[in-house]
C-alpha cells in the first residue's frame, strides 16, 4: 500500500482556495458585535451608575429581537470598575484590547471619564458617555450623549435669577473636576451678571461625604441676610442622601432657600424619604413624567425588563437610550462597526428622545436636548415646571471662560479638530484646558 495520499488535481485545490476565501469573511460576519459596558457595580457611584448597566443590557436585548445589526448579534461584555478612577482605565483597556469590544457605554463622574479617555484614543476606541459634564473637552473618540453646562448649568441658574429672584447663590459640589469646573463657569456667568463675590458661597466635599450638619448650617446662615438664596447642587453618589436628610432636619424647607440639583434623579430619591425634599428642584434633559407616548413605551419596557413596578427612569437612561439608537443608526448607515467609518456616519444622525422630539449628534460630537425643571413631588417624581421652547446643541467649549470662548469643535473632514480657535485660526490654540484636567 503506497504511503502517499491521494492526489488532488490543481483545479480542484485552487477551488477549494477560492471557495476559503469567499466563505471566511462570510462566516466572519456572523461574529457578535461586542458592546462594552463600564459602569460601577459597586462602591459609592453604584446608586447611580447599576441602573444604566441594567438599562444597555434592556437595550441591546431588544436590539438582539430585532434581528441584532447587520444581520449579527449584539453580545454585551460588563466590567465593574467599582467606582475606582484609575481601574476604569484598566477596564477600558481590557474592553478595547483584549475582549475586542466594538464600542463602549459607561462612566459616570468625570474623573472617571478623564481616566478613560486617553485609553480610548490610545486605542481608537468608542465611548458614549451619558451624563451631564463640565465641557471644556472634545474627543474624536468620545460622545457626549448627557449635557453640557449651556444644556443644564446655565439654563438652571436663569430659571432661578429671572424666575424666583435669587440674588445669593451656594454652590455646592463633590470635589471632583465636574463640579469645579462647572462652578467656575456659573460663577464668571453670575459676576457676568451683576452678582458680587459676597453673594456666591462655594462649598466643596469628598466622594460619600455623610456630616452634612456645619454644613447645612453654613447655608442656613448664608441665607438668612434679606436677600433670596438658592443652592446650586453638584453633589455627586450616595452622599445626596445624607444632604437632603439634613436640610430637613434643620428645617430647610424649597420656599426657604430651593435647591436646584444637577446629579438627583428619580433613581437617588427612590431610596429616601422625599417629603422634606418636596418644592426642590432638579435640571435635566429628561424626566420620568414627561407625557409622551414614546417615554410611556420606555417606561412599560423597563418595568417589564426589571420585573419590577416601582422601577424609575432617569435622564442618564434617557441618554443611553438616544446614544445607543444613534450608534446603531450610524453601524447600518456605515455599513460596518469599523470606528472610523462610524464616527464618519454619526455626525448628523438623528433619532427620537423620549420627550417628544429628537436628538442630533452635531460635529463637535455633542447632541441636541430640550432643557427641563422639574419640582420634587413626595412620590419621588418631578414636576416639570419649566422648559426650554426647542432643543439645545451641547457647546463644548464655555462662552464664560476666557480661554474657551473662542473654541469650536468639528470633527468633519477637513477640519477633524475639537479645540479650533477661531480668532488664531488654527487648531489646538489658545485654550485653558488645564481647567478640565486639573482634579
Amino acid at each position: 500500500m503506497s504511503s502517499h495520499s491521494p492526489t488532488v488535481p490543481k483545479r480542484l485545490f485552487v477551488a477549494s482556495l477560492l471557495s476559503l476565501a469567499v466563505s471566511a469573511p462570510a462566516l466572519a460576519q456572523e461574529d457578535p458585535i461586542k458592546v462594552g459596558i463600564l459602569h460601577s457595580l459597586s462602591g459609592t457611584m453604584a446608586i447611580s451608575e447599576s441602573t444604566l448597566k441594567d438599562t444597555m443590557l434592556m437595550l441591546i436585548e431588544q436590539q438582539n429581537e430585532q434581528g441584532g445589526l447587520l444581520g449579527r448579534e449584539l453580545e454585551p461584555v460588563v466590567v465593574d470598575p467599582a467606582s475606582d478612577w484609575p481601574l476604569f482605565a484598566e477596564k477600558a483597556r481590557q474592553l478595547l484590547a483584549q475582549d475586542e469590544v466594538d464600542v463602549i457605554f459607561g462612566n459616570w463622574t468625570s474623573v472617571s471619564r478623564k481616566s478613560v479617555l486617553p485609553v480610548v484614543e490610545e486605542l481608537d476606541g468608542l465611548l458614549f458617555y451619558p451624563v451631564q459634564y463640565e465641557g471644556e473637552e472634545s474627543s474624536e473618540n468620545v460622545f457626549y450623549t448627557g449635557a453640557a453646562p449651556n444644556q443644564q448649568a446655565i439654563p438652571a441658574v436663569d430659571y432661578l435669577m429671572n424666575d424666583v429672584g435669587v440674588e445669593r447663590w451656594v454652590l455646592a459640589g463633590t470635589d471632583y473636576v465636574y463640579p469645579r469646573t462647572t462652578n467656575k463657569i456659573l460663577e464668571a456667568y453670575l459676576k457676568d451678571h451683576g452678582v458680587a463675590d459676597d453673594d456666591i458661597m462655594v462649598n466643596y466635599t469628598p466622594f460619600g461625604h455623610s456630616d452634612w450638619q456645619n454644613i447645612v448650617s453654613d447655608i442656613k446662615d448664608f441665607g438668612s441676610q434679606g436677600k433670596k438664596t438658592a443652592v446650586v447642587s453638584t453633589i455627586n453618589g450616595d452622599a445626596n442622601v445624607p444632604f437632603y436628610r439634613e436640610l430637613g432636619n434643620q428645617g430647610i424647607d424649597a420656599a426657604d432657600i430651593p435647591v436646584v440639583a444637577f446629579s438627583v434623579g428619580e433613581q437617588e430619591l427612590s431610596g429616601i424619604d422625599t417629603a422634606p425634599l418636596v418644592g426642590h428642584l432638579a435640571a435635566w434633559n429628561y424626566f420620568m413624567s414627561v407625557d409622551t407616548d414614546t417615554n410611556y413605551d420606555f417606561i412599560d419596557s423597563w418595568i417589564d425588563y426589571t420585573g419590577d413596578e416601582m422601577a424609575v427612569t432617569n435622564d442618564p437612561m434617557e441618554a443611553h437610550y438616544i446614544g445607543f439608537n444613534m450608534w446603531s443608526e450610524a453601524v447600518r448607515k456605515a455599513g460596518t462597526t469599523e470606528v472610523d467609518a462610524v464616527k464618519d456616519a454619526i455626525i448628523g444622525v438623528s433619532v427620537p428622545n423620549l420627550t417628544g422630539g429628537y436628538a442630533t449628534m452635531m460635529p463637535n460630537h455633542h447632541i441636541t436636548k430640550p432643557v427641563l425643571i422639574g419640582e420634587i413631588q413626595d412620590n419621588g417624581q418631578f414636576s416639570i415646571v419649566w422648559e426650554t421652547p426647542s432643543t439645545v446643541a451641547g457647546d463644548a467649549w464655555s462662552d464664560y471662560l476666557p480661554g474657551s470662548r473662542d473654541l469650536i469643535s468639528d470633527w468633519r473632514a477637513p477640519m477633524r479638530c475639537g479645540n479650533y480657535n477661531v480668532v488664531e485660526g488654527r487648531c489646538g490654540g489658545g485654550a485653558d484646558t488645564e481647567v478640565a484636567s486639573a482634579e
